[in-house]
C-alpha cells in the first residue's frame, strides 16, 4: 500500500432523466474521519449509502461531499376534461340562434375554465430513483479521483519524509560519534573540573569522585541515542508499509522530539548540544509533514 495525503479535490457531473447533477468532494486534514454531506431535496434517501461509500475508501480527514442537482424544465402536461366539454356542447346546442347570436366555436369552448388544464411536468418516481442510483455511481467515480489525488500527494510526501529520516539518522550518528562523548574526553573534562576545585581549598576527594562519576552517568546519552535509532527505524518501516499510518507516524515524531530534548538537557558539551538542537529542528519539520498523512 502507498502513503496517502489527507488533502484532495474531485468533481464529477452528468445528466440523468430530467436532472443535471454534480458531485464535488474536498478533503482536508483532521485527527479522525469526519464526513460532511450536503444533499439537495429529494436525495436524502441516498445519504446512508453515500456515507458508507466514502467511509470504505477514506480512513482519515474531513471530507466535504456536496451534491447539486437541478431538474430541467420538461414539456408541460395538457389535460382535456372531455366530460365537461361534451356537456358544454350539449348545452349550447339547445340555444336558438338568431342574427345577434353566433353558434359556439371549439376555441371558445376550450377557453372556458376547467375544460383544458395545463400543468408543469412533475417528478416521476421512477426517474427520481434512476437519478439517485446514477448519483451514487457518480459518487464512486468522484471518490476514486479524490483517492488518486490523495495518493499522488502522499507519494511526494513519502519522498520528503524519507529524506528527513535520512537526515535524522545522520545527525543521530554524528551525536554518537561526537568526540565529547569519548571516555578520554569525559575524563579530561572531569579532571579539569577537579583541578579547579582543588585550587579553591580542602575537600573530600572520595566524595568528589563519587559525585563526578554520578554526573558522568547522568550525562551519558547512550539510551537516548539507542531510542532515537529505534524510532527512526520504526518510521522508515511505516513509510515502506504504507496505508493509513499518519497517527502512528505522529506518535513516533513526538517520541523523537522527547529523546532529542533529553539529549540536549543531558549534554555537557557545546558540540553535542548543537547536534541535539539541529535534531530538534529536523524532527519538528518531520512532524509538520506527518500532519498531512492519512
Amino acid at each position: 500500500m502507498s502513503i496517502a495525503s489527507m488533502t484532495g479535490f474531485a468533481r464529477v457531473s452528468s445528466a440523468t432523466a430530467n436532472y443535471r447533477w454534480a458531485w464535488e468532494l474536498k478533503s482536508v486534514n483532521a485527527k479522525g474521519l469526519d464526513l460532511r454531506l450536503r444533499l439537495p431535496p429529494g436525495f436524502d434517501a441516498i445519504e446512508i449509502e453515500a456515507r458508507a461509500v466514502l467511509a470504505e475508501k477514506l480512513a482519515r480527514g474531513t471530507c466535504y461531499a456536496t451534491l447539486s442537482a437541478q431538474r430541467e424544465a420538461g414539456m408541460p402536461e395538457v389535460r382535456l376534461n372531455e366530460t365537461l366539454l361534451r356537456r358544454l356542447v350539449e348545452a349550447v346546442s339547445h340555444i336558438p340562434h338568431d342574427g345577434a347570436l353566433r353558434p359556439a366555436s371549439i376555441d371558445g369552448l376550450l377557453a372556458i375554465r376547467g375544460v383544458v388544464e395545463i400543468r408543469d411536468a412533475g417528478d416521476d418516481e421512477r426517474d427520481l430513483l434512476d437519478v439517485q442510483k446514477a448519483a451514487l455511481t457518480g459518487l464512486a467515480e468522484a471518490l476514486a479521483a479524490l483517492v488518486a489525488m490523495r495518493r499522488g500527494e502522499g507519494a511526494a510526501l513519502a519522498q520528503i519524509l524519507g529524506q528527513r529520516l535520512k537526515r535524522l539518522a545522520a545527525l543521530r550518528q554524528a551525536a554518537d560519534d561526537c568526540p565529547a562523548r569519548k571516555p578520554d574526553a569525559v575524563r579530561a573534562k572531569l579532571a579539569e573540573s577537579i583541578a579547579q576545585l582543588e585550587g579553591q581549598g580542602k575537600f573530600d576527594e572520595t566524595r568528589l569522585y563519587q559525585e563526578a562519576l554520578l554526573l558522568a552517568a547522568k550525562a551519558d546519552v547512550r539510551e537516548e541515542l539507542d531510542r532515537l535509532a529505534a524510532h527512526i527505524g520504526a518510521c522508515d518501516e511505516l513509510l515502506q508499509k504504507g496505508g493509513p499510518v499518519g497517527r502512528r507516524l505522529d506518535f513516533l515524531a513526538q517520541e523523537l522530539g522527547r529523546e532529542a530534548n533529553t539529549l540536549c538537557a543531558k549534554s555537557n558539551d557545546a558540540s553535542l548540544t548543537a547536534i541535539g538542537l539541529e535534531l530538534r529542528v529536523e524532527i519538528e519539520q518531520f512532524r509538520e509533514q506527518v500532519q498531512n498523512i492519512e
